[in-house]
């Protein structure tokens, strides 16, 4: 089952995000992520959070429109979308996309980020998603779809990843270890349709680029 989590970051203009909505059970608004969700003409089954980015006026047009309010207190440990995703996985969600992850406020966007390792998410397959991105991340194998030159970066999230192996990048790993902090993983390019990565321990965040954003396989 198919979960959307719309955030309360940027959302890109345009239906670039359609064909991850196309079949989702869920549509969820962490809050202010409700604006986002109408703006872009999606109207969320459930808005969950402190509510504290939401006027009585929107409050009001969500309620109408058959929206479930999920209202937590502002002195909470989660942030809205933590708490989006959670109630996903509740529901049965083994798929999960999330829209606005990113933008606004750099705190907010790598809480996003690393709510990816959240243990509740083990068994749902997640991703943040842009126009031009998808994050995700690994705990075992994964497998990545795009056209040859899309840039496809892995790094260490919370401590060394080990036993890396890939197929189908520019610059292959065979049982190799990428070390917490150091940016070897960045920038690498597809040379093939799909690439695998598959790792021995660890959690390996991946950041898949595609289009205009691709850009050059040279680390900054």
């Amino acid at each position: 089952m198919k979960a959307l989590i719309v955030a309360n970051g940027e959302l890109e203009e345009g239906g670039w995000w359609r064909t991850q909505v196309a079949d989702a059970t869920w549509i969820i608004a962490a809050d202010g992520g409700a604006s986002n969700a109408l703006r872009v003409g999606l109207m969320p089954q459930i808005v969950i959070g402190d509510l504290d980015s939401l006027d009585e006026e929107l409050l009001t047009h969500l309620q109408a429109h058959g929206s479930r309010l999920m209202q937590h207190s502002s002195r909470k440990d989660e942030t809205d979308t933590e708490l989006a995703l959670k109630y996903a996985v509740e529901l049965g969600a083994t798929e999960i996309y999330i829209l606005g992850a990113l933008g606004g406020r750099l705190d907010h966007a790598l809480a996003n980020i690393l709510s990816l390792a959240m243990p509740e998410l083990a068994d749902a397959e997640t991703y943040i998603v842009t126009r031009h991105c998808v994050i995700s991340l690994i705990r075992h194998e994964a497998r990545f779809e795009g056209q040859v030159g899309d840039i496809l970066s892995l790094l260490p999230v919370g401590g060394d990843v080990t036993g890396i192996t890939t197929e189908g990048l520019e610059y292959p790993l065979h049982g190799d270890t990428l070390r917490f902090g150091p940016a070897r993983g960045i920038s690498n390019v597809l040379t093939a349709p799909v690439a695998r990565v598959r790792i021995g321990g660890g959690l390996l965040l991946a950041l898949k680029f595609t289009g205009n954003d691709s850009g050059r396989s040279e680390k900054a």
